[in-house]
């Protein structure tokens, strides 16, 4: 037995390996293509009829061929909520030249954030479950509702035998995932971490988020996602799966592999919010995100991005634009912002992608735009739409903010 040096509790953790399965494409070369050109996924939804909904427009995952990445044994074993998450996660691995051995599979984990889960499959359970009742349901079904049937599927295919944790917790599933998988490497828990998000977008689930007035048109008027624009009205959901491949910046030396950035700070928080509220005051904002950068030892002034958690809400939008001119006030300059909810919907769990969009951006030193956002409801720095923003990038901070009040901010660096 070989023994593992473990890190130091200040062991520095990097990004080695993107991977993800979005409505903007899948893999990082098309995912980039479109999101730097600012091309949207958001569509009128096709894989069912929303004709008696007062929603018409989602983010579906389209073009996607679960064949490409899973073997043939596995895949009918699959939920969407798998297909893509397993995807997603080959490809992180590939990026980050990283082969499953005998020697190294213990080593290798995963930690997934996912806020709602299945929802098609639990549709097709209980309603089979209630009407038919329990001998009628197809077993195939059942080892896929539960929530973390992502995880375990993605382990088996893919061959990997250590840290296997799913985190549900609301919009910011997997940032939350993704600060735990941080720790873990930090810890020494385990060498490889693949950590990010996935979410569906299902009939049962849609119907639900018109029927709860979450989604665009919230005022009747035209449907449509505008993260921070004085027009938007409500959000537009998505889907899909980001997945970052985690290591220590040594580990990843003695690989030879340039990591695209480094996880320097977490921070997490809550404030007192109804349950299915958007916060309306930024405090709990400030704080987390003053958590993250006294993790990072980082100063306001010293961040140059922020990949923001606006999603066309009315209230979360305005409640992060208060708390980003309070925060950076004394800031020259104040951090450049992007949302790019605005092309992928807001899938709850969507920090998994956009912690891909920020690992790309720092690679390339420009940010993508916003799409939706013309008319800015503050002077803030946004990158609007059809806007190119060359800018070098030391540090950009990845915000999440969930419904609930609960926020996590990552805080990545060059």
């Amino acid at each position: 037995m070989h023994h593992h040096k473990h890190q130091d509790p200040a062991g520095r953790v990097v990004v080695t390996g993107i991977g993800m399965v979005t409505p903007l494409g899948a893999g990082k070369e098309e995912f980039a293509a479109n999101l730097f050109s600012g091309k949207t996924g958001v569509a009128p939804i096709q894989s069912f009829d929303t004709a008696s909904f007062s929603s018409h427009l989602g983010a579906e995952v389209t073009g996607f061929n679960p064949r490409d990445f899973i073997s043939v044994k596995n895949l009918r074993r699959m939920d969407k909520t798998s297909l893509f998450t397993t995807a997603a996660a080959r490809l992180a691995l590939q990026d980050a030249g990283l082969d499953i051995t005998p020697d190294n599979r213990d080593r290798i984990g995963i930690v997934l954030g996912t806020a709602f889960g299945a929802t098609d499959v639990t549709a097709q359970f209980s309603g089979t479950l209630l009407t038919q009742g329990p001998a009628s349901v197809n077993p195939i079904l059942v080892p896929n509702i539960v929530m973390n049937a992502p995880a375990g599927h993605a382990s088996i295919e893919l061959g990997f035998r250590g840290v296997n944790t799913t985190v549900t917790h609301f919009a910011v599933s997997a940032e939350t995932a993704i600060a735990y998988a941080v720790a873990a490497i930090r810890r020494g828990t385990a060498d490889y971490l693949l950590a990010g998000g996935v979410d569906i977008l299902s009939k049962f689930y849609y119907e639900s988020l018109t029927k709860f007035r979450a989604l665009s048109p919230q005022n009747g008027k035209e449907e449509s996602c505008r993260p921070f624009d004085i027009r938007r009205n409500g959000t537009v959901v998505g889907e899909g799966s980001g997945i970052l491949l985690l290591e220590s910046l040594q580990s990843a030396l003695s690989r030879g592999r340039v990591p695209y950035c480094e996880i320097k700070g977490v921070g997490m928080g809550a404030s007192p919010t109804a349950p299915t509220a958007w916060p309306a005051e930024p405090s709990g904002i400030k704080k987390t995100l003053r958590r993250a950068l006294e993790n990072a030892s980082l100063r306001a002034g010293e961040i140059q991005a922020i990949f923001a958690a606006a999603n066309g809400d009315r209230i979360l939008d305005e409640t992060e634009a208060r708390a980003y001119e309070d925060f950076f006030a004394g800031a020259n300059p104040a951090p450049r912002i992007t949302a790019v909810k605005g092309a992928t919907g807001e899938s709850f769990s969507s920090g998994g992608i956009r912690a891909c969009a920020l690992a790309l951006a720092m690679g390339k030193n420009s940010l993508p735009p916003s799409v939706g956002l013309s008319a800015p409801l503050s002077e803030l720095p946004f990158v609007k739409e059809r806007e190119k923003a060359d800018l070098v990038m030391t540090n950009a901070a990845l915000a999440g903010i969930s419904f609930g009040g609960s926020y996590v901010y990552l805080i990545f660096g060059q």
